[in-house]
């Protein structure tokens, strides 16, 4: 185990300026720091990266960190080197002469922490240098890159595994902002991780407000855009593919709109241009296909926008959670027509060949090998000569080949096409050692992802409930923010309670609290989501940094939760209590007539939000008083359970996926007859019809026969 060079605390002042760890970070520092490998899952935007940085500069050694995206790994170099720390990176845009001397000055001790791309591992000569290393930690990050179930696999990282044992296993930690639990199992069995502990800090991001608009013209979209840009400026437009991104960017040019376009099809020194462009702020909005924004450390962002149904649920809450870093209020609007899936559905086939398109891939390269094994074409060649009509299926064909050892892949200096060797050359087609079964099973779940991103768009659900609910939290709150809370949650205008009227005192108290007061009246000095932290005893590092957390608001209304904090500050907006300045950012004022109402010299009538905490036990015994006078059968509702948490394990979903609590209860009541009159029960979509509604169908018939 390496040597503990300085404490935590004293490094994390001396290098970052930080007074205190944010919620989460202290924990992983010191399982770190204990000897552990580990699996971390924390939100964007909650401090994932000096969860192995700190440690790096604590231990004897360099770490070495495995990231996905070159600019990625610029981005934490260049914020690491302004802090005096010694990083470096080793990745395809070095020469081969700047790697060795990377190399070298890593050997002599020189660096803490070297970012480095997964493919660097495949070469020996690169491995046996860094086993005259001494490597303190291992860190893997972006790590849901590691698992054919995630929603952003790299062929590349599943070499890591093998990779670490050839390094000696060193100490490692993985790192990644969404990951289901299967998705979580996947990445410990992959790197063969030692008794880890895991860290899952939860999921949610109160500071983000998510909607889904129906459209069914391109015309409602851009009209959408155009609204969301007038009001909130600065953010990111994903598109699904290179046509659309150009597309939306000469649309947003045309309104004259500062924006730059990122996607697959710029060269490695475009990619890293534009990017540069935006994190400097050079523009203020980004339209990029899904690879833009990872690890992006722009602090302002305050919209994401999905043009068209990203693939899976994890796909789209992660490149949401890019909006509101700075932990401000921030909107995320998916743009939903249901025609989009189709281009999914082509991403989909892409990533999934047959075994028949791979056994013709192979085939070709076996038929087009010179001497050495070798052939030097292009994708495209390689498609037209296997007769492969989904270019993208024959890279995944590749993949797949490269992974079960029959060919590898490298790159060629000074070209952007690589070569591939066949390392088995004499095994014929016919005798490929690859499991069918395996390739259906990926496409399934694939298919699943998107199924469950088509049913979240649906859903009439808390947006964010629904996500944490998929995560695995099975108890998660409503947000209070998002379209559907807001649509459920406007009531009448009326005087509060005394109880209600206290909370309010205490909220514009808050408020009151985190304004300046001058000769012109208050200015303000947060925006809305700070205030909201503050409020609800948030230890976010800008709480802490700006001593929020001495206020004697802080924490006040902590027993109200943040969906009820949310919605009255919407309800405070609405009658005028408070008001929002806006600015470079957009900040939270007490008005006259709120501060009146704070001290009790008027009354004010405002939708009132429901107290979902204090109201949960008695709606809970309500509803078993009203399930019991129509005739609830709990015997039923036991054997529905029971093949609910079947399917479910048989699925690796979690159970509201398959069918929530409120379905079976009207299940049970209702007993359905056949797959139609189930259809029309809450809860049933046209996907879960299909596929899970016939066999409760079965079960509830075989009771009421019995």
């Amino acid at each position: 185990m390496a040597t503990l060079l300085q404490e935590p605390e004293s490094a994390l002042k001396q290098y970052f300026g930080f007074d205190g760890f944010l919620d989460g970070q202290d924990q992983v520092v010191r399982q770190i720091l204990s000897g552990q490998d580990g699996l971390v899952v924390m939100p964007t935007g909650g401090g994932k990266s000096l969860c192995f940085q700190l440690p790096a500069l604590c231990l004897s050694g360099v770490t070495l960190v495995v990231s996905p995206l070159i600019a990625l790994m610029k981005d934490q170099v260049d914020a690491l080197l302004e802090k005096g720390i010694a990083a470096t990176m080793i990745n395809s845009t070095l020469s081969y002469a700047e790697q060795r001397e990377r190399i070298s000055r890593m050997r002599a001790g020189e660096f803490k922490l070297v970012y480095i791309a997964p493919e660097r591992f495949r070469s020996e000569s690169f491995m046996s240098a860094l086993r005259e290393v001494e490597v303190s930690l291992f860190a893997v990050d972006e790590a849901h890159c590691l698992s054919q179930w995630g929603h952003d696999f790299r062929p590349d990282y599943m070499r890591l595994g093998r990779s670490l044992e050839a390094l000696g296993s060193p100490q490692c930690v993985a790192l990644t902002a969404t990951a289901t639990p299967v998705v979580r199992q996947d990445i410990l069995a992959v790197l063969n991780l030692r008794q880890p502990f895991e860290i899952v800090e939860g999921f949610s991001r109160p500071n983000l407000s998510l909607s889904i608009t129906a459209v069914e013209k391109k015309t409602q979209k851009y009209r959408k855009i155009k609204e969301i840009i007038q009001q909130h400026k600065t953010g990111i437009i994903y598109c699904a593919t290179r046509r659309r991104v150009e597309e939306v960017s000469e649309m947003l040019h045309s309104w004259n709109v500062s924006c730059i376009s990122y996607h697959g099809g710029m060269s490695d020194s475009q990619r890293e241009e534009t990017q540069t462009i935006f994190t400097q702020k050079k523009a203020d909005i980004a339209v990029a296909t899904n690879a833009f924004g990872m690890g992006i450390d722009r602090s302002d962002v305050r919209f994401v926008i999905h043009f068209e149904i990203p693939g899976s649920v994890e796909a789209y809450y992660q490149e949401a959670g890019r909006a509101g870093r700075d932990g401000e209020a921030a909107v995320c609007e998916m743009l939903f027509n249901y025609a989009d899936t189709r281009t999914q559905e082509f991403f989909i086939e892409g990533a999934n060949p047959s075994y028949a398109v791979i056994a013709s891939v192979y085939q070709y390269l076996q038929n087009q090998a010179n001497r050495d094994y070798e052939v030097i074409e292009s994708l495209e060649m390689i498609s037209k000569g296997a007769d492969v009509k989904n270019g993208m299926s024959t890279g995944s064909a590749l993949s797949i080949l490269a992974k079960h050892g029959y060919i590898e892949r490298y790159d060629i200096t000074g070209q952007r096409i690589r070569g591939t060797r066949l390392l088995k050359p004499h095994i014929l087609t016919s005798k490929l050692d690859i499991e069918r079964g395996e390739l259906e099973e990926k496409e399934q779940r694939d298919r699943d992802k998107l199924a469950a991103m088509v049913e979240m768009s649906y859903a009439k659900i808390c947006r964010q409930q629904w996500i944490l609910q998929y995560f695995g939290e099975a108890e998660a709150p409503h947000c209070g923010t998002c379209d559907i809370c807001l649509s459920e949650s406007r009531g009448e205008l009326r005087e509060g309670s005394e109880e209600e009227v206290l909370i309010l005192k205490k909220a514009l108290s808050g408020v009151a609290r985190m304004c300046v007061k001058t000769a012109a009246g208050r200015k303000g000095r947060f925006g809305r989501a700070r205030v909201v932290q503050m409020l609800l005893g948030s230890r976010s590092q800008e709480i802490l940094k700006h001593k929020l957390n001495e206020l004697s608001t802080y924490g006040l209304l902590k027993p109200q939760g943040s969906a009820y904090v949310n919605e009255l500050f919407r309800s405070m907006h609405e009658i005028g209590l408070i008001r929002t300045e806006q600015g470079e950012y957009p900040l939270l004022v007490l008005t006259e007539r709120g501060e009146k109402v704070m001290l009790d010299q008027v009354e004010a009538s405002l939708v009132w939000p429901e107290d979902r905490a204090g109201q949960t036990e008695s709606r809970e015994d309500s509803s078993a008083v009203a399930m019991e006078e129509l005739g609830f059968d709990a015997q039923l509702y036991a054997k529905l359970k029971d093949l609910r948490n079947q399917m479910a394990e048989r699925e690796k979903l979690p159970l509201f996926a398959i069918f929530p609590n409120k379905t079976l209860e009207l299940f049970t009541k209702l007993q359905p007859e056949d797959v139609e009159s189930g259809r029309r029960i809450r809860g049933v979509g046209e996907i879960k019809a299909e596929k899970y509604l016939p066999e409760f169908i079965q079960v509830i018939q075989s009771y009421k026969q019995s």
